[in-house]
């Protein structure tokens, strides 16, 4: 299992041909990677803060809780923080299990938290100013599920 809190970019590919190699025993890999987004045309840039040590600490239980629970083979969690623009890669999960179901419900489970829970704090800028974004009832409907 591997986590990374990182601010500069990452290759996702080449990120998953190397979780691809080491993940023995495995007959399934699902990988995603969020890209920031701009839905109104406006925005300019995100930028994305956290707590050094637990950030790392919340994302690394996480990522154990879902190696466990769906007896995964490897889990691979990369998320960035900094300033970032439209169209920038923000985060990957890729996880390996023995199934395809299981590494598929691991991944949902593992992008849902992220999305909710984990102790990241968003800002996005455009022409207007700048303004924190919360937490959708949708995401935090998701985690229900779980």
């Amino acid at each position: 299992m591997e986590v990374r809190v990182q601010e500069a970019p990452f290759a996702a590919g080449a990120e998953l041909d190397r979780f691809t190699a080491r993940a023995e025993g495995a007959g399934a890999v699902v990988s995603f990677s969020g890209i920031v987004r701009d839905d109104s045309g406006q925005l300019t840039e995100m930028r994305i803060e956290h707590y050094p040590g637990m950030t790392e600490k919340a994302l690394e239980s996480i990522a154990g809780q879902a190696v466990e629970r769906w007896a995964l083979a490897d889990a691979l969690v990369i998320h960035r923080f900094g300033t970032m623009k439209p169209g920038e890669q923000i985060m990957m999960v890729a996880t390996a299990a023995r199934h395809r179901k299981h590494a598929f419900e691991a991944a949902e489970f593992l992008m849902d938290y992220l999305k909710s829970r984990a102790p990241f704090w968003k800002q996005e800028r455009g022409p207007d100013g700048t303004e924190w974004v919360a937490a959708k009832q949708d995401d935090e409907d998701a985690l229900t599920r779980w």
